[in-house]
């Protein structure tokens, strides 16, 4: 059931609500008022005054409506785009003060305050950031860290959604834009290959070289890289799909560390260094959180 609305008359132009962000966002991803009101869970009807009352209110056409469907104006365009930041930045803003009073209890103890989620890319940066866990622990009143693996470029979203702290990042592949960072490693790339193949038999290769093996594509974080090889979801898969050799994979040089004896290690001469960095979000007040950069900084 659709709940009572604030009368437009007592609402400012230049503000807008979470509810109605929400609402926007789903027709616009969806481009269709019947299925965006399925994923909302409420009735078409409400949802298309709820669409229709924001324009009228911002001055603005959001979208565009025709028989074969919905499209988005440039001013919706730009709505989608500040208002995912905006619903991103609340549901972060919740996590947070949850996970801050010990509410959350997901993932270590139950009712432990100043818990602090660092994000980590799967199969990089292990031996950095057992001495970061290990230096972090022994510091007088350190929080408690829940280390969130993540696929090679979830980081950053997590930062902004709020399931993350902190997390540790890898340049050129990473943005950082919009966060607060400090560098702590720089190291080369090698391509990991199953130990069977020729090309382990090298001692080093060019990025050229593994852009098109023969039989041996390489892998894929999202469906969103391009080439035809294998869509990785986690660090075991892709250990196992290079094992049987239907894979092979481009790291930081640190990922030597869960190398399988099925594998093989092999440096790319011509790859740029990989810069790990410590990011959080430019806004963030959190002690422990500065107690962590510290740390992390004076390795």
């Amino acid at each position: 059931m659709d709940t009572p609305e604030t009368p437009d008359t007592l609402r400012a132009p230049d503000t807008l609500e979470t509810r109605e962000l929400r609402y926007f966002a789903a027709v616009a991803e969806e481009l269709h008022f019947g299925r965006a009101a399925e994923r909302l869970g409420i009735a078409q009807p409400p949802l298309s005054r709820a669409v229709q009352r924001l324009e009228r209110r911002l001055g603005v056409r959001l979208l565009e409506r025709n028989r074969r469907g919905v499209a988005l104006t440039a001013a919706g365009e730009t709505l989608l785009h500040e208002g995912r930041a905006a619903l991103a930045a609340t549901t972060a803003a919740a996590r947070r003060t949850r996970r801050a009073g010990g509410a959350d209890g997901a993932g270590g103890s139950a009712g432990a305050p100043n818990r602090l989620v660092l994000a980590v890319k799967a199969a990089a940066s292990h031996e950095l950031l057992h001495k970061l866990l290990d230096a972090y622990a022994a510091e007088p009143d350190a929080a408690e860290v829940e280390v969130l693996p993540s696929g090679t470029c979830e980081q950053g979203e997590m930062l902004r959604d709020g399931r993350a702290d902190v997390a540790l990042m890898h340049t050129p592949f990473n943005s950082l834009a919009g966060f607060d960072s400090e560098e702590l490693t720089s190291e080369g790339q090698i391509a990991v290959l199953p130990a069977a193949h020729p090309l382990a038999a090298r001692t080093s290769l060019t990025l050229a070289d593994v852009a098109d093996i023969p039989g041996l594509p390489l892998a894929r974080w999202t469906r969103e890289d391009p080439g035809p090889g294998p869509e990785i979801h986690d660090q075991t898969q892709l250990a196992q799909l290079i094992a049987l050799g239907r894979t092979a994979a481009v790291f930081p040089d640190s990922a030597r560390a869960w190398l399988w004896a099925e594998h093989t290690a092999v440096p790319l001469g011509d790859a740029p260094q990989v810069v790990t960095h410590i990011v959080w979000p430019a806004h963030s007040r959190s002690p422990a959180l500065a107690r962590l950069v510290r740390t992390a900084t004076a390795l």
